[in-house]
């Protein structure tokens, strides 16, 4: 009977692991990244203003979807949500974490409610969210309010106290970003229509299960407000929400498409199952709980950008205002300054059709200017389309790309002061005498940077393309980083027209484009990914970049205060991207593992931050941050995201699985668990560089980690 009973617990137990495995939805916190820090032990400096902590948005949302339906706690203000604050204005349907969007905010209400007053206070007691879905109770009007979505729509359902009065607010002159234009009208008795329209018109058509009385209108000055109001029925309020970018027949027909008589119910389970099968794509076993929650949110957390734009019947909006229909779906612009880093190459492992439509849509908003188009900074879409392209992600029109990369490279447009890098060999700084951190000149050190780079992964699409001529010419222009290196100081620094250095050079003092971009001296000297051997050459040896790096990850920072930068290890900074890929920096000086007491380090200490233990060290920067966990923590990373190869260090886990969509399943399996690499072995071959080609990991089969 005992040897019965413990068949059955040991059963039950390894159903229940097989469960856990199969199910990394419980482990997602869509609520992590939505505090704010105050600490100056975790910002690093004393704060005066609130600092980041991650930016994002609790709502619910399917991976790459049209619509991310999330409260606004405060508008104008990063992904409109932040923990801290403790009333609601609505719930808006789109988000990204930066300050645009947060379009159609809907709120329901009861009773007296005026133009300039209507929200209602929250507690987060009586909140939950879950990937596909959000929960909150309104304490003003005693509403619960549950919201779950598609693709492209919304499902709002509102239980009310028993004989309250219905209503819902549609404040569409509010947004994240200028409203130029916005309409609602009643279509029936059970529908109602409209659009908002800020850089992008985006149109609504809503089918509710409550008859509409009438929409009138709050109004106090300029202000108006619109509110529809509903006759009584006892049962909560259902409002299913269909929207498009390209008209009001579209909006309703992706809401006739996508919800065809769905219970709210069923559309929440089809979100979580939605959500259940990306993450399942990759297993992890061994580790703790909190760093499978951790490991999950970020894995979730760096799916939700880019986001689709294209209609269930193909349809969108080109970037002339045309509605057009070309047979791939049609997305947002990814981050690419913050992203192409590593998200983009995570995108295009798990989600390669994703990647390759993100694309083409890159290479659709370029066609009428003939440059590819870029986002915020450098020229970084090169290096995404590149390292996709040699990754054997197809699907998308390369030739039209790479004609478009070369012209960014070559031909002042995309690329700021192009000319100049093309002739000088850099971009030349101007001298300010009494330059302050929102100084606004080129960035021209950063520039310079950057570009080497982009004319890197410009170069190896030349390549494999066999246009011979163009990649000897990008390749003689990758060492240009070389040309803005002072010996004298060890650092990247800014360089007159004349030739002659910044005078004013202070190494600790960080910028927003003056010399640098969003960094200061440290954080932005050892940007080579492409060249590190050359790199280090410029040093006196191998031992004197060391100490180089070791100055960087203790000497401290100097407490100042700035938006963008926060998070540090010396002068080392996780708030931000310019500086990610240096803890693996030790590796080209036979000290692996140096960097991987900082890898680990890094994902302990930077992603649940703050007394809530809900921050990040600074912005995600639509998933950057949290790929860069979701990476390390497998222990395989894009050190130079162009080249399709990964840098391989120590997982959190004892066992990672990547399911790809080609049928194979890549494996890593950690032996022992010291910070030192003794050796990889993967399949019936030893590793001898630390690295892994992107085409082995594709092959399937296992990489054996062997620390010591």
């Amino acid at each position: 009977m005992r040897k019965l009973i413990l068949f059955i617990i040991l059963t039950l137990c390894s159903v229940c692991v097989t469960l856990a495995q199969q199910s990394p939805v419980k482990y997602v916190n869509p609520l992590l990244g939505t505090a704010t820090l105050w600490d100056a032990k975790d910002a690093g400096f004393t704060p005066t203003h609130r600092v980041w902590g991650a930016e994002v948005f609790p709502g619910s949302s399917l991976p790459n979807a049209m619509v991310q339906l999330t409260p606004v706690t405060q508008f104008h203000s990063g992904s409109g949500y932040q923990y801290e604050d403790t009333v609601i204005y609505g719930f808006a349907h789109t988000s990204k974490g930066h300050w645009n969007l947060c379009n159609i905010p809907l709120l329901p209400a009861t009773g007296v409610i005026a133009a300039d007053d209507y929200k209602s206070s929250y507690d987060h007691k009586n909140e939950s969210a879950h990937p596909g879905y959000y929960q909150v109770y309104l304490n003003r009007y005693g509403i619960n309010a549950e919201l779950t979505s598609t693709l492209r729509c919304a499902f709002h359902k509102y239980t009310f106290k028993h004989g309250e009065s219905k209503k819902l607010i549609a404040d569409l002159a509010m947004a994240n970003e200028r409203v130029r234009s916005w309409s609602i009208s009643q279509d029936g008795s059970n529908a109602f229509t409209g659009f908002q329209q800020c850089g992008e018109k985006m149109y609504f058509y809503a089918v509710t299960n409550h008859k509409i009385k009438k929409i009138d209108s709050l109004r106090k000055d300029a202000k108006i407000v619109p509110v529809v109001n509903f006759f009584n029925e006892n049962k909560p309020l259902e409002i299913r929400i269909g929207f498009s970018f390209v008209s009001l027949k579209n909006a309703k027909e992706n809401l006739e498409k996508e919800m065809p008589g769905k219970s709210f119910d069923q559309v929440r389970a089809d979100a979580a199952e939605t959500w259940n099968k990306l993450l399942s794509k990759i297993t992890v076993t061994g580790g703790t709980e909190r760093q499978k929650g951790l490991f999950y949110s970020c894995l979730y957390r760096s799916f939700l950008w880019s986001a689709l734009r294209s209609d269930i019947n193909g349809d969108f909006t080109d970037q002339g205002g045309n509605v057009v229909n070309k047979g791939f779906n049609y997305y947002t612009e990814p981050s690419l300054w913050d992203d192409y880093r590593n998200k983009l190459i995570l995108l295009g492992l798990l989600s390669p059709k994703v990647t390759a439509d993100v694309i083409q849509s890159l290479i659709d908003k370029g066609a009428k200017s003939g440059f590819m188009p870029t986002f915020f900074h450098g020229d970084h879409a090169s290096v995404f389309i590149t390292g996709s392209y040699l990754r054997g992600i197809r699907g998308f029109d390369v030739k039209t790309a790479y004609t478009m990369m070369l012209k960014n490279a070559t031909v002042e447009g995309t690329r700021k002061y192009v000319d100049e890098y093309n002739t000088k060999g850099y971009i030349a700084e101007l001298d300010v005498p009494r330059p302050v951190t929102e100084t606004v000149t080129k960035a021209a050190v950063t520039k310079t940077l950057e570009y080497a780079y982009d004319d890197y992964a410009v170069a190896l699409l030349a390549k494999e393309l066999k246009d011979t001529g163009s990649f000897r010419m990008l390749m003689k222009r990758t060492g240009n980083y070389k040309n803005v290196f002072d010996a004298s100081t060890g650092f990247m620094r800014g360089r007159l027209a004349n030739g002659e250095w910044v005078k004013n050079f202070d190494p600790y003092y960080p910028y927003y484009e003056y010399m640098y971009r969003e960094a200061n001296a440290w954080q932005s000297s050892f940007f080579a990914p492409h060249d590190v051997k050359g790199l280090i050459g410029l040093y006196k040896n191998n031992n004197a970049f060391e100490k180089k790096l070791d100055s960087l990850f203790s000497l401290p920072w100097k407490g100042y205060e700035v938006y963008n930068i926060s998070g540090f290890i010396g002068q080392y900074c996780q708030g931000n991207q310019p500086d990610h890929s240096y803890p693996f920096l030790y590796y080209f000086v036979g000290k692996q593992e140096k960097s991987q007491v900082l890898l680990d380090s890094i994902m302990n200490h930077f992603y649940d931050m703050g007394k809530q233990k809900l921050a990040y060290a600074g912005m995600d920067d639509a998933g950057e941050m949290s790929s860069w966990y979701v990476f390390n923590a497998m222990g395989f990373y894009p050190f130079s995201p162009a080249d399709p190869k990964y840098i391989v260090s120590v997982p959190l886990f004892d066992k990672v699985e990547l399911k790809l969509d080609n049928n194979k399943t890549f494996t890593i399996l950690k032996k022992n668990t010291g910070k030192k690499i003794g050796s990889l072995n993967y399949a019936t071959h030893k590793i001898e560089d630390y690295f892994i080609t992107d085409n082995e990991l594709k092959q399937g089969g296992q990489l054996v980690i062997t620390t010591r």
